[in-house]
């Protein structure tokens, strides 16, 4: 067990004798029925709903009422399971792999789409491999209103891993360790790889995710399908822009490299943990300008602050030496801004 953080949360096998479908698509949902109709919709398009376990999880909404659109949309369909109380968004995650009994499990934000094919199409060939423990596939940035929305510079799509369908190497775990490079959205898991490697670890609020993906890659192999079949969308209400805010998002970011860091053999750890620290550091840096051109200052400074906690190395201080300077000559320019999401944890 790693200093601070408890054992991981366990994920046991179903029981004997119970019905498997193929799929099981869980719905995380905490008052957000703002996109939830949408969503549902999305998955209600596939012409295999009859055989699909569809399930939305609502973590004690206090505002919105999941249970009615469900009701109103999924015709006998859609499931729905209500929490007793609020249970927190990774935990909510952990509900969702324990009731899903499909052989695999799609986890599936309630703002987030996936595109015609995504259960029928993209996965074709994928499940004659039994040593296959997930699937990812590209996936296209929205925003609020649904159309295309730029991620990174003039990108709208996910970093294309590899040209082809294949089955994804080593490599792609060590890209992984420097950055997120999955959402929900695109990623399906068997549900055997859940039972082995555990739940999503509550500690790690931003970065749950993150981690678990880690775990994946680094345990199993991973079929990937360049074609976009899913939808994440970005937008100032999602639940990582509080955290942006706050800059707790990179001091998740440093507690989940530590973490990931043990996952690795002691020789390869620090240079590891020392690449990732690095690369969490320039994308704060980055994200500090961004935020101050978009007038949001002292997010911006929280975000430079922990930049330079992540990482002393020459390039960082360089780069916060042209922070300041562009701060200082663009102190009267631009309004009041709101962070954009990085990650997302929804539910």
């Amino acid at each position: 067990m790693v200093e601070g953080f408890a054992a991981v949360p366990r994920i046991d096998p179903l029981p004997p004798g119970t019905a498997r479908p193929l799929w099981s698509v869980m719905i995380p949902v905490y008052n957000g029925t703002d996109y939830l109709r949408e969503t549902l919709r999305s998955v209600l398009r596939e012409p295999s709903i009859a055989e699909m376990q569809i399930e939305v999880v609502d973590n004690c909404s206090d505002r919105d009422d999941p249970e009615a659109l469900v009701r109103e949309l999924g015709r006998g369909h859609v499931q729905f399971h209500r929490q007793p109380h609020n249970v927190g968004p990774i935990e909510n995650f952990n509900t969702c792999i324990r009731r899903a009994r499909g052989e695999w499990v799609h986890i599936l934000h309630s703002d987030d789409l996936v595109l015609p094919g995504f259960y029928s199409r993209a996965w074709n060939g994928l499940f004659v491999g039994p040593d296959i423990g997930a699937a990812l596939c590209r996936i296209v940035h929205i925003d609020e209103h649904g159309r295309n929305a730029c991620y990174s510079g003039d990108r709208y799509l996910s970093e294309l891993e590899a040209p082809q369908r294949t089955v994804l190497g080593r490599d792609f775990a060590d890209r992984l360790f420097l950055n997120q490079r999955i959402q929900f959205a695109g990623m399906a898991v068997r549900r055997s790889t859940y039972e082995r490697l555990g739940g999503f670890r509550p500690e790690l609020v931003h970065c749950a995710d993150w981690d678990m993906w880690i775990r994946i890659a680094l345990a199993t192999r991973i079929f990937y399908e360049p074609e976009p079949f899913a939808c994440f969308r970005l937008h100032a209400q999602a639940d990582s822009s509080a955290k942006v805010r706050t800059g707790q998002n990179v001091v998740d970011q440093r507690r989940a490299i530590r973490l990931a860091s043990t996952y690795v053999p002691p020789q390869q750890a620090r240079r590891t943990c020392r690449s990732a620290m690095h690369a969490a550091a320039v994308e704060a840096m980055a994200r500090a300008r961004r935020l101050w051109k978009a007038g949001d200052r002292a997010v911006a400074l929280r975000q430079a602050w922990q930049a330079l906690r992540c990482s002393l190395a020459p390039g960082i201080v360089l780069r916060l030496g042209y922070f300041l300077l562009y701060a200082a000559t663009n102190s009267g320019r631009g309004a009041n801004g709101r962070a954009k999401a990085t990650h997302q944890s929804s539910g």
